[in-house]
C-alpha cells in the first residue's frame, strides 16, 4: 500500500496530496481499489516483480484465459445480467478482504520501516508484520493468515503449522498482536513519522505542522 512519509506529504504540491488523501480513504482503499486491482491490474504482467520468470508471468495469462472461458459459459448459460450478480458481489467482496488482511498485518502504529542499507529482515518479519488474532472459524476461513510475522520469517512453513510455532515458540508472542476491535484503528493511519518510528493520522501530522510554526 502506497505509503507517504511526513516530509514527503508537506514536500508534495497541493495536488498530489489531495490525491494521496483520496487514495488513503477507506472507501477508495478498501472499496474501488481492490477491485481495479484484480479485474484490471493484476490481469496483466506490465507491473510484475523484476524477478519473476517466464512461468511465473504465463500463469497470469492462463489465469486470464480461464477466467475469460468461465465467464463466456456463464453468460451463454445464463445471461450477462446473471453473470454479473454473481461474479461482481463476489470479486468485490473477496478482493476487499484480502486487501483488508494484508493491510492490516503491515499497516500498524509500530510497524517496522527502515532505508534498505539498514532494512533487516529478521526485525521487518518479526516487527514489520502483525499477529492478526482472528476467531476460530474466521482464522480457519482465512488459512491461518493472521500468523503472518511466521509466514515472512519462513514462507517454506505450511499454514497448518504456524499456529503450533506460534504457540510452541515465546519469540513469536512478542510482536504486535491485533483484534477484530482493535484493527479497526489502523484505517485512520496514513502518514509515517521517521522522526518517532510510527504511522500517524494526517490530524496528527497537520498538529505537528502546525507546532513546529509557533515562535518559541
Amino acid at each position: 500500500v502506497w505509503t507517504m512519509t511526513v516530509d514527503e506529504y508537506w514536500e508534495a504540491g497541493f495536488w498530489k496530496r489531495l490525491f494521496y488523501r483520496g487514495f488513503r480513504n477507506p472507501l477508495f482503499l478498501f472499496g474501488i481499489a481492490p477491485t481495479i486491482n484484480f479485474l484490471i491490474l493484476s490481469r496483466t504482467t506490465l507491473n510484475t516483480p523484476a524477478h519473476w520468470r517466464h512461468g511465473e508471468k504465463a500463469s497470469v495469462w492462463w489465469t486470464n484465459l480461464a477466467l475469460a472461458i468461465l465467464w463466456t459459459l456463464e453468460i451463454f448459460l445464463l445471461g450477462w445480467q446473471t453473470m454479473l450478480l454473481i461474479n461482481l458481489p463476489i470479486i468485490v467482496l473477496a478482493s476487499s478482504v484480502g486487501t483488508w488482511l494484508f493491510y492490516v498485518q503491515h499497516q500498524f502504529e509500530r510497524t517496522y520501516w527502515e532505508h534498505t542499507p539498514q532494512w533487516d529482515f529478521t526485525l521487518a518479519a518479526m516487527h514489520g508484520s502483525s499477529y492478526y488474532q482472528l476467531p476460530t472459524v474466521l482464522q480457519w476461513f482465512t488459512g491461518n493468515i493472521g500468523f503472518h510475522h511466521i509466514h515472512h520469517l519462513s514462507p517454506r512453513i505450511p499454514n497448518y503449522r504456524l499456529e503450533q510455532c506460534h504457540q510452541e515458540n515465546e519469540l513469536f508472542q512478542r510482536v504486535v498482536q491485533l483484534t477484530l476491535r482493535s484493527s479497526l484503528a489502523t484505517v485512520s493511519l496514513a502518514l509515517w513519522d521517521e522522526d518517532r518510528q510510527r504511522l500517524i493520522t494526517f490530524r496528527e501530522a497537520a498538529q505537528r505542522k502546525q507546532l513546529a510554526t509557533v515562535p518559541a
